[in-house]
């Protein structure tokens, strides 16, 4: 079931969000941007419109001349022009599609010497979008392989309490952990009701890049009874000051240097095995909790977190159900097919990746892959306006399943989600316990 919640714009400016690109806090200027189809979603070949409506301190602009160029989703824009508000409104043309997906509508206007920048995206059919992302014969017989040699690993654990993120209702730890391979680690925050019992485990993998982590945003899953585990998947102690995390970044974190495209020339080298690797074996410790239930093994995450959520879930038949709010690392080559690409965007951003060496590694690596031998309830949620993990990869997750689903789409949001929705999911996870 698919709940589509077109959220009023003028309410954004105090909704909590997580670095939103349209709606910068404190803002002097508000976007009103209205498509003609208040689902923001198209029939192949409809011509789609967007009202544009401006406000500057609250008051709305009159005879402002706004600057648009229109294209596909994270593709070149093929339609620009300049339109004046007039009567508090101009009327863009956006254009329509052929083939399902998205097109994106960027706008530029200029008050007082200052220029400011929205966009807004519409979808044509894009209940229709299809992986271009092929699923490798042995696909499953690589990953059975790999888990077992995974397995062979001693696990080594360390645990310390840690009195910050603990309360009167909580009690936290860091936990180190030795997953994959003797002498490396990787480490996680464990979050655990205080009161004696026994609980659902909730198994949180990590947004992409490297920086400190700590466990007080999602601090109420355990205040409302669910043991959580917030994982690091790079063998640094989450806890070491920002300024460490930096230069740690800076080395190995970013560009074609990044950990993302480290040694993707061959399916056993590339850096992102250990972490899929790391994800499954953590699920042999949290099942080893004296204070798990026994039933509930949850796996829920954003962006590269939601990615390594759903990976998860169709990697281990332990897990019961899955969470995910805009994965990254979906049908990464879609750019292949003339059309946005899921996060990194290694077409885009990194170069020489077009080799058939790196495609076909990232076959065994997809999440569309991992999203096919998916079995439990799955809920997503994400958002139209968002360029870091676009909603047609989203979308083409989503079509795939074949489990039991449910979407929260909010075509508003960029890469973020409120605190509204982040509760949300708690109570979905909350209902699918078995």
């Amino acid at each position: 079931m698919i709940k589509k919640i077109i959220f009023q714009l003028f309410l954004l400016l105090s909704i909590h969000q997580l670095g939103a690109q349209n709606y910068q806090h404190q803002s002097n200027v508000l976007w009103v941007t209205t498509p003609s189809n208040t689902d923001w979603l198209y029939k192949l070949n409809e011509e789609a419109k967007v009202t544009v409506s401006v406000y500057e301190y609250g008051v709305l602009q009159d005879n402002v001349d706004v600057s648009y160029s229109i294209g596909p989703e994270m593709m070149p824009v093929d339609t620009e022009g300049t339109l004046t508000i007039k009567n508090g409104k101009a009327v863009i043309p956006i254009g329509t599609m052929s083939q399902p997906g998205f097109r994106d509508c960027n706008l530029t206007i200029e008050l007082h010497g200052v220029a400011y920048k929205h966009h807004i995206k519409v979808g044509f059919e894009p209940e229709k979008l299809e992986p271009y992302t092929r699923f490798p014969d042995d696909f499953v017989n690589f990953w059975n392989k790999a888990k077992e040699e995974a397995a062979k690993c001693p696990m080594k654990i360390e645990r310390k309490f840690v009195p910050e993120y603990s309360s009167d209702k909580v009690d936290c730890y860091l936990v180190k952990l030795q997953v994959y391979e003797k002498g490396q680690y990787v480490y996680g925050y464990l979050t655990l009701p205080k009161k004696q019992g026994k609980y659902p485990v909730v198994f949180s993998p990590p947004g992409a890049g490297i920086k400190p982590m700590n466990p007080s945003k999602d601090i109420f899953y355990a205040e409302n009874g669910c043991i959580r585990f917030d994982m690091e998947i790079h063998g640094i102690r989450p806890d070491l000051d920002a300024e460490t995390y930096q230069e740690v970044s800076r080395a190995f974190g970013r560009g074609d240097n990044s950990y993302l495209v480290n040694g993707l020339d061959d399916r056993d080298s590339y850096y992102m095995k250990k972490v899929y690797l790391a994800c499954v074996r953590a699920l042999d410790y949290l099942t080893s909790l004296p204070e798990w239930d026994e039933k509930n093994l949850i796996a829920q995450g954003g962006s590269q977190g939601g990615a390594l959520a759903l990976m998860t879930a169709g990697l281990d038949s332990r897990i019961t159900a899955c969470a995910a709010n805009h994965p990254a690392l979906s049908d990464m080559a879609g750019y292949k097919a003339n059309r946005a690409g899921g996060y990194p965007h290694l077409f885009k951003n990194y170069s020489g990746m077009d080799t058939p060496e790196k495609l076909k590694t990232l076959e065994y690596y997809d999440v569309v892959n991992f999203a096919k031998l998916i079995k439990v309830p799955v809920f997503m949620t994400w958002g139209y306006n968002d360029n870091v993990c676009p909603p047609t990869t989203s979308y083409i997750v989503y079509n795939i399943l074949k489990s039991k689903k449910e979407a929260l789409i909010t075509p508003v949001n960029e890469h973020w989600i409120s605190l509204e929705t982040r509760h949300s999911i708690l109570d979905w996870i909350k209902k699918n316990l078995n």
